[in-house]
């Protein structure tokens, strides 16, 4: 992992973000942050009854049409943070009563994440860290994080090329989402709950979108035959359309919930037993963080 000429991602843009540069993600040296919080809306093996303490990432390497973050996603919004304030970030979520430490997009910022961890764990950090990413990985990057991560929380967005390439100029995407959900599991084993919470192993997220479940019977298909039960899913109706996606017209609607329970029943059928569904109306923008900076540049209460 060298910042003089990136490799973190599929992309490996060579940029030198030690000089100036920015990633083709849009990432400099220095890790953003756009928002630190306690969120109750993750799955509630993560969130247990405090929430879980999210530090959201600003950039992407990814930029789907349809992030629902797009201010922080494509627009970089956020504040430039040190290791050293980054490490009192992860402290002071522990100090909230976190019941995880909640790293949100933090692909691009791996080597300052961890270098950050270190520095937090050798002032009594204990917290669960949890690696809350879209998929799109280099298994290489996956590997340096062994020993630094105890759950892993990606998306498997598409099985389909097509899809992965219009929604996210990623055509290569399966291709390295699946070889890191496989490099994660290798890292955590089968996943472990204590008390209801997640403390290792691996939670896959799975978005439906609208006219698109034929690709999630895929996406479902190949994580049940790979994995079985030995991880979690987590199948999701909140598909919001969003403004920056009316170049995709398919996509101006919400899913219906007959498309949703389409997918479900495909899971039921191949046996899927560890999965988080959604219910009631949750395609809402109210369920969108504000990304205001706060408990960024010093500890506030939340």
């Amino acid at each position: 992992m060298d910042l003089r000429s990136c490799d973190l991602c599929p992309r490996r843009c060579g940029a030198d973000r030690q000089n100036g540069q920015k990633g083709w993600c849009g990432a400099g040296e220095l890790a953003r942050v756009a928002l630190v919080s306690l969120h109750r809306w993750e799955e509630p093996c993560l969130t247990g009854e405090n929430g879980a303490g999210t530090v959201f990432f600003s950039h992407c390497t990814m930029k789907c049409v349809f992030c629902q973050n797009y201010d922080v996603s494509h627009r970089g919004k956020g504040v430039d943070v040190s290791v050293e304030r980054l490490a009192e970030i992860f402290l002071e979520q522990q100090r909230r009563g976190a019941a995880s430490l909640d790293l949100v997009t933090p692909t691009h910022y791996v080597p300052q994440i961890l270098a950050a961890l270190d520095r937090a764990k050798r002032h009594g950090f204990i917290l669960p860290v949890v690696y809350n990413c879209g998929g799109y990985e280099l298994p290489e990057t996956i590997e340096a994080l062994r020993g630094s991560v105890d759950v892993f929380l990606p998306d498997l967005k598409y099985c389909a090329d097509s899809l992965a390439r219009r929604y996210s100029n990623a055509p290569d995407y399966f291709q390295y989402a699946s070889a890191s959900i496989e490099k994660m599991f290798e890292i955590t084993g089968p996943f472990v709950m204590k008390d209801g919470l997640m403390t290792r192993g691996v939670l896959v997220r799975h978005l439906i979108l609208p006219g698109h479940s034929r690709d999630s019977f895929r996406v479902l298909d190949y994580l049940w035959n790979t994995f079985g039960s030995d991880i979690c899913m987590s199948l999701m109706n909140q598909f919001t359309p969003m403004p920056q996606a009316a170049c995709c017209p398919e996509l101006n609607r919400r899913l219906m919930t007959c498309e949703y329970d389409k997918v479900l029943d495909h899971a039921e059928k191949l046996g899927m037993e560890n999965c988080f569904i959604q219910r009631g109306h949750t395609a809402m923008e109210k369920f969108i963080p504000v990304f205001d900076g706060r408990n960024v540049a010093r500890d506030e209460e939340t």
